[in-house]
């Protein structure tokens, strides 16, 4: 259910948003753990390798795809926090009609390009058949995926992050049992995968619409509301494409690595899938995180509350080192053990479990960056900066095709595994000093709280003989401080700041009627 974010101790409001993230994101990468055991099981490390070479192409167009449709909700969300209702609807409406575009371009063109994307990034031959049946089959279901990530972006934007969660894990289930059905009995391959993630995110889309019917009226969209103006299409975008951007440069250079993968063979190509796999599970701990910071500070920043965005980002960033460090080193430690688990005793198994250990090992001791990274960018988004989050994005792929390019040619697979760290580290080298300059900046906004809570009486004083009636106007909101307020000194007792939910005025008139 709608639950805002800009009241309670800020570190607990976001740990408690980003939690079901979490979940989510381990739920989605489990689930592509078990397609990639499947496949690899049953269909041998050659078609495991050749849905890994497909991961840099989808990467680039759906992850473009993604950025935009998370971007979108920033606005819904800033809107929620300002308790601005019809704006609200106004922009989940807007957000459809984008959403609903790209879809239509994606789903026509992009199966139409795949095969030939993929022997521009020197696929192996062996691998191009299966890796471009997959590709194309993928593509043409893109529309599923779009308007979930858009769905359950708008469902988080009011502060809801359980219910995504909910709906990706039944989504989730459905994929396994279909990948098992698909590829174990019915033999479908590599399509029979990718076909059973597009039917589990319909399944997915239906759900949430359905939600949003029956619980949700804040996201209800009215007739009025789809009239659109280029002023909210234009808003929407600021926000949206250059999170896109953002998504395709990396994914740039994500291609730029399997490039570089290619180019060693098949051995190589399998042993990043598989060590990206499990990477990806300790990634998803950091990436909400960063969500969660993402979302807390655009309902703060339309709730005008600066102080608790100040708070929050500092206690988040604390908090992802820590986990970093935990997930680091579970990692270095048995991360072998886990890559186990995709090839089995399959030929050529153990040089590619030792490969994959490697990359992990050299990931998880740069964690602490890449949480970094995701909390200080999610605050600049969330306030709706656009412009650094994009150029760390491009010092990410200076770093990444840098890296694989250079150290690849000159160390092999130790070189191009060293990509995604130096990127990191590039990254934050600019996000630390931009997010300093506006947490000073926030430092001097002034604090006017919008947050809803009981309404808080006024005693009228006056003559109480009759001489007098008092006419009290509904208007909007003012703030109240009940208690040591958040922003206060002392001992700083975090009841906050409230705020009555109705101003109330006071008329007074005379006996003639003449207002006082």
């Amino acid at each position: 259910m709608a639950r805002t974010l800009t009241t309670g101790a800020p570190w607990r409001v976001i740990l408690v948003f980003a939690v079901p993230l979490l979940l989510g994101n381990v739920v989605q990468q489990l689930y592509q753990v078990a397609d990639a055991i499947v496949v690899g099981r049953h269909l041998g490390v050659d078609s495991l390798a050749a849905v890994g070479a497909t991961g840099s192409l989808l990467f680039l167009l759906l992850g473009f795809s993604w950025g935009v449709t998370s971007g979108l909700a920033i606005p819904t969300a800033q809107a929620f926090g300002a308790r601005d209702h019809d704006a609200v609807r106004r922009s989940v409406a807007t957000g459809t009609l984008i959403t609903g575009a790209m879809s239509i371009v994606l789903t026509v063109g992009a199966p139409i390009i795949a095969g030939p994307a993929l022997e521009l990034l020197q696929t192996p031959p062996e691998l191009l058949p299966e890796a471009t049946v997959f590709t194309q089959v993928s593509f043409l279901g893109a529309s599923t995926m779009m308007f979930f990530n858009y769905l359950s972006a708008i469902i988080r934007a009011i502060g809801d992050s359980r219910t995504p969660l909910v709906f990706l894990t039944v989504a989730c289930g459905l994929n396994i049992a279909l990948v098992l059905v698909m590829v174990g009995v019915l033999d479908w391959g590599v399509a029979g995968a990718a076909l059973a993630t597009v039917v589990a995110q319909a399944v997915s889309v239906a759900l949430c619409l359905e939600f949003v019917r029956r619980r949700v009226p804040v996201l209800h969209v009215r007739r009025a509301d789809w009239r659109v103006t280029r002023a909210d299409v234009s808003e929407h975008l600021r926000v949206g494409l250059p999170m896109g951007f953002q998504a395709s440069i990396i994914a740039i250079g994500t291609l730029t690595v399997q490039v570089a993968l290619n180019s060693l063979g098949a051995g190589a190509v399998a042993a990043y899938t598989t060590g990206a796999r499990v990477d990806s599970l300790a990634v998803a701990l950091l990436q909400s995180l960063g969500l969660a910071v993402s979302m807390f500070t655009a309902q703060n920043l339309g709730g005008r509350r600066p102080d608790r965005i100040r708070r929050g980002v500092v206690q988040a960033t604390w908090m992802s080192i820590a986990a970093a460090l935990v997930l680091g080193a579970l990692l270095i430690l048995f991360g072998s053990h886990l890559v186990g688990l995709f090839v089995g005793d399959a030929a050529g198994a153990e040089s590619v479990v030792a490969d994959a250990a490697l990359m992990l090992t050299i990931n998880g001791l740069t964690y602490t960056a890449l949480g970094v990274l995701f909390v200080l960018r999610g605050a600049l988004q969330g306030l709706g900066h656009t412009m650094v989050p994009t150029i760390t994005g491009v010092i990410e792929l200076v770093m990444r095709v840098g890296a694989a390019v250079v150290l690849g040619s000159m160390f092999g697979f130790v070189g191009v595994v060293w990509s995604n760290p130096l990127a990191w580290l590039g990254a934050v080298v600019l996000l630390v000093p931009a997010y300093v300059r506006e947490h000073r900046r926030l430092a001097r906004m002034r604090v006017e709280p919008r947050t809803a809570t009981p309404t808080t009486p006024i005693q009228v004083v006056g003559p109480v003989d009759g001489s007098m009636t008092v006419d009290t106007v509904v208007t909007g909101a003012i703030p109240v401080q009940d208690a040591a307020a958040e922003v206060g000194g002392g001992k700083r007792r975090r009841r906050g700041i409230r705020s009555l939910r109705t101003r109330t005025r006071t008329g007074v008139r005379g006996r003639d009627g003449s207002c006082v």
